[in-house]
C-alpha cells in the first residue's frame, strides 16, 4: 500500500469528526443579551454580566452614584439590586455554563486512536517486527449528533430563559421589601407621633391626680396606654430596621454602603388606576416561566427521539486501521501494509429498550401535564394580582377619604367637650386610641395597594406574585390594648 493510501486510511474517521462553527454558544457573553432584553422591556432597568475586574469596577461606579443620592426610591433600588446582587452574577455564571455545554455538543467525540508493536528486540530486526495501528470512532454518536445538537440548544435557551427569571424574581422582591421598608418607617413615625400625645396626656394626669382632679383609675389609664404604646414603637422601629436590612440584603451592599436613606413615607395614591384589560393575554404570551415549561416539553420530546433512536443499539463503534510487517528475504527487509475495518457493536439480547421507551413517554405526559397546569396558574395569578390592585386602592382611599377625616373630627370634637367638661377621660383616652388605629390601618392600606401594584409585573413577565401584605399589622396590637 502507498504512503497516501495509508495516510487516507488513518485520516478517514477524523474527516468524519471536523469541527462545526459554534460561534453562539463559544462567545463570552453567549445568550446573555436576550436575558438583558427580556428583563429590560419588563422593569425598565439594565443589568449586567460581571465576569472580569473591568466589569467589576464599572458597575461599582455606577452604585456609588446611585447611592449619592439624598435618599433611595423604589426605581434606584431595583437597579443597585440588578447592578450589586452576587447572587444574581452567580446565576449568569449558570448561563455561561450552559452554553459551554451546547458548544460542547457541537464538536464530535474524539476518536480513540491504538498503536500497537510486536518483535521489539527479534534477533535480526532493528527494533520491531510489525507494527498496528487503529482509530475508533462511535457511529451511533454520529448518526444521532443532530438530535444531541438539537436537545442541549433547547438546554441552552432555557438556561437563558432561568436567568430572565431570576433577574425578575430579584427586581420584584426588591421592589417589595422598599415598599416594606418605607411603610415600616411611616408606621414608626406615627406611633412616635401618637406616643408624644400619650406622653402629654399621661403627664397631665399625673399631675391632675395630684390636686385631687383625676381619680387613680382614671390616671392609672393614661398611664397604662403611655406604656403600651412605648412598646408598640420600640417594635415598630425594629420592624423598620429588620425590613431596611432586607433590602440591604438584595441589593448586595455592606460596610459603609449601609448607611443610605430610605423616604419616611409611602408616595400618595395614584389620582387614577392602570387598565389591564388583556391581562391573561399578555401573561400567557410573556410569562418566562410558562416559557421555560414549553421548552421543558420541547425537551422531553427531543429526550424522547434520542431514546427511540438508540432504543436496540446504544453502543455502535467503527474501527479502521493499518498493519504493517517487515519480513526479511535474500537478506532485504521487506515491509507490507494491509488496511483492515472492524465494527463493534452491542446485541439487544436482554435489554430491547422497551423500560428507557416507557420512561421517556412517562416524562413526555409529566411535561405535558406541567405546562397546561402553569398555564392554568399563569392565568388565574394575573387575574388575582389585578383584582388585588383594584380592591387595594379602593380600599386605601376609602381610609383616605372617609375613615381619617371622620376620625379626626371626633378627635377634635372630644377635645371641645373634654375642655368643657362634657366628656371624660375614658372616652377621650378611647377616642385617642381609636384614631391612631385609624392611621395605622390607612398606613397598612396605602403599602397593601403598591404592593399589589409592585406585584402586577410579576404577573405579566414572571418573577413570583406575592402576597397583598408585607408588613406586621400594628393597628390591631393598637385598637386591642382598648380592654383596659
Amino acid at each position: 500500500m502507498t504512503k497516501q493510501k495509508i495516510t487516507a486510511v488513518l485520516l478517514l474517521p477524523l474527516i468524519l469528526s471536523g469541527c462545526v462553527q459554534a460561534a453562539q454558544y463559544s462567545h463570552g457573553n453567549a445568550g446573555f443579551s436576550s436575558v438583558s432584553t427580556t428583563t429590560a422591556d419588563a422593569t425598565g432597568k439594565h443589568t449586567v454580566w460581571i465576569q472580569n475586574r473591568y466589569d467589576a469596577q464599572a458597575a461599582a461606579k455606577q452604585v456609588k452614584v446611585l447611592l449619592a443620592k439624598k435618599s433611595i426610591d423604589a426605581e434606584t433600588a431595583v437597579q443597585i439590586a440588578l447592578l450589586n446582587n452576587k447572587g444574581l452574577q452567580a446565576a449568569y455564571a449558570g448561563l455561561g455554563e450552559a452554553a459551554a455545554d451546547a458548544w460542547q455538543s457541537t464538536m464530535f467525540a474524539n476518536p480513540i486512536v491504538g498503536v500497537g508493536l510486536t518483535g521489539i528486540g527479534t534477533p535480526g530486526l532493528a527494533v520491531f517486527r510489525s507494527v498496528e495501528g487503529v482509530i475508533a470512532t462511535n457511529i451511533v454518536a454520529l448518526a444521532t449528533r443532530k438530535k444531541a445538537i438539537d436537545s442541549a440548544g433547547t438546554g441552552f435557551r432555557r438556561a437563558q430563559l432561568g436567568a430572565a427569571l431570576q433577574t425578575l424574581q430579584l427586581a420584584a422582591n426588591t421592589r417589595r421589601a422598599w415598599i416594606a421598608a418605607v411603610a415600616a418607617r411611616e408606621t414608626a413615625a406615627q406611633l412616635s407621633k401618637a406616643q408624644d400625645t400619650a406622653d402629654a396626656a399621661s403627664e397631665l394626669a399625673k399631675k391632675l391626680g395630684e390636686t385631687g382632679a383625676l381619680t387613680k383609675s382614671a390616671q392609672a389609664r393614661h398611664h397604662v396606654f403611655y406604656a403600651e404604646l412605648a412598646g408598640q414603637t420600640a417594635k415598630a422601629r425594629l420592624d423598620a430596621r429588620l425590613a431596611k436590612e432586607e433590602l440591604t440584603r438584595l441589593m448586595g451592599l455592606w460596610g459603609p454602603d449601609i448607611d443610605y436613606q430610605l423616604p419616611n413615607r409611602l408616595a400618595q395614591l395614584p389620582k387614577g388606576l392602570m387598565t389591564q384589560d388583556q391581562i391573561e393575554a399578555q401573561a400567557l404570551q410573556r410569562r418566562v416561566d410558562l416559557q421555560m415549561a414549553r421548552l421543558d416539553l420541547d425537551a422531553t420530546a427531543q429526550s424522547y427521539k434520542l431514546t427511540e433512536a438508540t432504543r436496540y443499539v446504544t453502543d455502535l463503534e467503527i474501527l479502521t486501521g493499518f498493519e504493517t510487517e517487515r519480513e526479511p528475504e535474500d537478506g532485504v527487509k521487506n515491509a507490507d501494509t494491509t488496511g483492515n475495518i472492524e465494527l463493534e457493536f452491542t446485541i439487544p439480547i436482554f435489554d430491547t429498550g422497551k423500560a428507557r421507551m416507557r420512561k421517556a413517554e412517562l416524562a413526555y405526559m409529566r411535561a405535558a401535564n406541567l405546562l397546561a397546569e402553569k398555564a392554568v396558574n399563569v392565568r388565574s395569578e394575573a387575574r388575582s394580582a389585578y383584582q388585588a390592585y383594584r380592591a387595594n386602592y379602593d380600599i386605601a382611599r376609602h381610609y383616605r377619604n372617609s375613615v381619617l377625616p371622620l376620625r379626626a373630627d371626633i378627635e377634635e370634637e372630644s377635645l371641645l367637650t373634654y375642655n368643657g367638661m362634657i366628656t371624660n377621660t375614658f372616652e377621650l383616652l378611647t377616642d385617642s386610641r381609636e384614631t391612631i388605629s385609624s392611621a395605622l390601618l390607612a398606613v397598612n392600606a396605602k403599602r397593601d395597594f403598591w404592593l399589589a401594584e409592585a406585584n402586577l409585573a410579576p404577573a405579566i413577565y414572571g418573577g413570583g406574585v406575592g402576597a397583598a401584605g408585607g408588613g406586621p399589622d400594628l393597628a390591631a396590637t393598637a385598637e386591642g390594648s382598648g380592654g383596659h
